[in-house]
């Protein structure tokens, strides 16, 4: 059997680190590119490995490595038979995938190419034309909602959300039919208010293309690795969520949307 012809196949990208069988990132059996760099600088950040673009080393790590489009379609067929057993597929996540267009376009194109499901999972900090650019070769976008306040939104990310906000209503004016996720992680004390669940439960009414909303709960599961880095941890007394405070934020996004999981 003859091996597919691969688009851009010397285009160059910086991966962070590709994982297989996850259960956490789309329908299947997923495996999970993860590439390196984000605008975003997200007070709670459980990968703060990602979050530089450049390869980083020390005594006891190495974060990151250059790959080709093509090294990375080779890594990704070795899963092509759990794929197809588990309706699952690839997702492309990071650090911001968006940072990296067009290594992120020529790899979920040769993906659909080879009859890969493609999920990505991503904030929409981008030039709309970018995301215009990769939604055709997307079957799944989970995308961040982490505050509907842009203050906020500045504040513990340190970016603006206007342009997010006016990326995911533009979706809305696509043909390309793909299945969209609002994913809002729950940092308590920080986006938890019933003020700001009802805004993004009221802002996700206006998305045509929506298919669910999944509300995260807070973890920290990356400080040991913001100690590593030797970066200090913005927000260490924060506790995680409990099972009955997220069904509570469930119930309040199910005044606007009907369908909400955590």
């Amino acid at each position: 059997m003859s091996v597919p012809t691969i688009y851009d196949a010397d285009r160059k990208g910086t991966v962070l680190r590709i994982e297989r069988s996850s259960v956490h990132d789309g329908p299947g059996l997923r495996t999970v590119l993860f590439l390196k760099g984000c605008p975003l600088r997200c007070q709670w950040c459980s990968t703060p490995e990602s979050q530089k673009f450049e390869i980083e080393t020390g005594d006891s790590y190495s974060y990151g490595s250059v790959m080709t489009v093509q090294d990375v379609m080779r890594e990704l067929r070795k899963d092509s038979l759990f794929f197809f057993i588990s309706t699952g597929g690839i997702t492309i996540s990071g650090g911001e995938i968006l940072a990296q267009p067009e290594f992120t376009r020529a790899v979920l194109r040769n993906c659909r190419a080879e009859c890969m499901h493609t999920a990505i999972e991503t904030s929409f900090f981008a030039p709309w034309e970018t995301i215009k650019s990769i939604l055709p070769y997307v079957n799944l976008a989970f995308v961040d909602m982490k505050f509907f306040s842009n203050d906020l939104h500045k504040q513990y990310t340190g970016v603006d959300n206007e342009l997010i906000k006016q990326n995911l209503l533009a979706t809305n004016e696509l043909e390309e039919k793909f299945q969209l996720v609002i994913r809002t992680p729950i940092i308590p004390g920080l986006n938890d208010s019933e003020e700001e669940l009802c805004k993004i439960g009221e802002f996700c009414t206006k998305l045509k293309k929506l298919s669910y909303v999944q509300l995260l709960p807070y973890h920290k599961l990356g400080t040991a690795t913001y100690e590593k880095l030797g970066r200090a941890y913005a927000l260490p007394g924060i506790k995680s969520p409990t099972p009955d405070q997220m069904a509570g934020y469930v119930k309040i996004i199910e005044r606007y949307v009907e369908n909400v999981i955590f």
